[in-house]
């Protein structure tokens, strides 16, 4: 089949179209910025990138299908063609991986506000260590395992992340929905996506409907101390196993520890002793991805091999932009990380106190996502980042497009942290939240410092910036 991907330079439209022409199909595709990395990788793959949208050259290319990503909206040239044409078939990209991957397959399908991405990364390389071949299509770019998508054997489990976003501008039902899930992992659930979500009640809807499509002799992996999971409810149509620290979990993390060298902490299943982790992911909130991913392929396996599997985490290295050290000096460490929630800043900035202990903490936060930008959240935001010592905050992302009623409003944030005895910094643009970022962080051996950035985008690029400036 030749099929066409609307979109296809993003993280999953890539991965995506990746799976597709190692299942055999003809691939091509567009975007309006042809950007590397992935823009290399598919034409090494054979695939053909095509520069911005031309309904014209759509037409005339004649795919039997075209793929459409949820950045797409109406207004876009090609959508409109494909609209008033009808000539060509479409589809979004989850209803395209539930039709022609997932099919067939068991899959163990990863959701949750926080940590989705690690957590896939981490079920996926736990089956290979066991020995397996699963397919696996992962949201953001892993270490390990090697690549952020693998066809895989149909005989052995497929492990995707299960977004709780949109599917189409056409689609507005959450991409899970899509994943016919054999073992459902429920990392978390908060409040996250204003732009699509009315209220944590809307979420906890949309996880009620996902968990309803497990079957019988599947599983939902719960984390049992979660209070918004726990409201879902019982699910009798199918099997529920809880994974947590309190007491009631059928898997319990017990005895964790963190400092500068790493983590370590103890797995008990059904309170009988499972094994031990040691390793360098930072926070309990990594523990408990662990511990996730490790129940769900003992579940998914039917328990071949799966005592033999904790050893191999203490090799996981993680994944690009999740807690990624960037830069590690005598007196300065810099740190990414993909957190735009507040929930996701507070675990990380507790977690580096351990892992750095006597360290000055900077965070740098963009408010960038559609729900960091806006006030929603705003109360949360100030008291997670209080956590740090430092704080500077970068331009609100597509600020023009809010009013200021409804905005994320820096200044504020700014004079309720300097309120609390922080040194608290902004600035109009995110190359002048540079200059003052570079001037108030000097380096001293004697004083080390933790700069850590939180954005879920670019950052205007001053992150690369920073730390070119600091290799001097």
């Amino acid at each position: 089949m030749r099929l066409f991907f609307m979109g296809i330079c993003g993280t999953a439209m890539g991965n995506a179209a990746l799976l597709a022409r190692a299942a055999g199909h003809e691939v091509l595709g567009a975007d309006q910025g042809v950007y590397p990395p992935m823009s290399d990788v598919l034409r090494e793959a054979g695939i053909t990138v095509h520069s911005g949208y031309d309904p014209v050259r759509l037409q005339q290319l004649a795919p039997d299908l075209v793929v459409i990503g949820n950045a797409m909206s109406r207004g876009n040239p090609e959508v409109e063609w494909l609209l008033e044409a009808g000539e060509r078939a479409f589809t979004s990209l989850p209803a395209f991986l539930h039709d022609h991957i997932l099919q067939g397959r068991r899959n163990l399908v990863v959701a949750g506000t926080h940590g989705k991405t690690t957590t896939t990364s981490l079920a996926a390389f736990l089956l290979r260590a066991a020995g397996k071949d699963p397919g696996y299509l992962i949201g953001g770019v892993p270490l390990d395992p090697p690549t952020g998508h693998h066809l895989g054997n149909k005989e052995d489990p497929f492990v995707i992340e299960g977004d709780e976003y949109d599917s189409a501008f056409f689609d507005k039902r959450s991409k899970f929905i899509h994943y016919a899930p054999r073992v459902a992992v429920l990392n978390n659930l908060e409040f996250d996506h204003a732009d699509i979500f009315r209220d944590l009640a809307d979420v906890q809807r949309t996880f009620s409907h996902f968990v309803r499509i497990v079957p019988r002799g599947g599983w939902v992996v719960l984390n049992g101390d979660d209070e918004n999971l726990r409201a879902l409810g019982p699910m009798p149509w199918t099997q529920v196993f809880k994974v947590g620290v309190g007491e009631g979990n059928d898997v319990r993390i017990v005895d964790f520890k963190e400092s500068a060298d790493g983590a370590r902490f103890g797995l008990t299943w059904r309170g009988q002793s499972w094994g031990e982790v040691v390793w360098k992911l930072p926070g309990i909130y990594n523990a408990r991805n662990a511990a996730m991913a490790a129940s769900a392929v003992a579940l998914i396996t039917r328990f071949e091999e799966v005592p033999d599997i904790l050893p191999a985490l203490a090799r996981f290295r993680g994944v690009k932009r999740r807690q990624e050290v960037l830069l590690e000096t005598r007196g300065l460490t810099v740190v990414e990380d993909f957190g735009h929630h507040p929930t996701a800043l507070a675990e990380t900035l507790r977690s580096f106190r351990a892992r750095f202990p006597g360290a000055r903490l900077t965070a740098v936060f963009e408010p960038r996502s559609n729900t960091a930008r806006t006030r929603v959240l705003q109360p949360a935001f100030i008291e997670a980042l209080a956590l740090a010592d430092d704080i500077f905050l970068g331009a609100v992302s597509r600020a023009a497009k809010l009013s200021d009623a409804e905005r994320f409003d820096p200044d504020t944030v700014i004079g309720s942290l300097t309120a609390r005895g922080r040194k608290a910094v902004t600035a109009p643009t995110n190359a002048q939240l540079l200059q003052e970022l570079l001037r108030n962080s000097v380096t001293d051996p004697k004083d080390p410092r933790v700069v850590v950035f939180f954005t879920n985008g670019s950052f205007d690029g001053i992150i690369a910036e920073f730390v070119a400036a600091r290799r001097l």
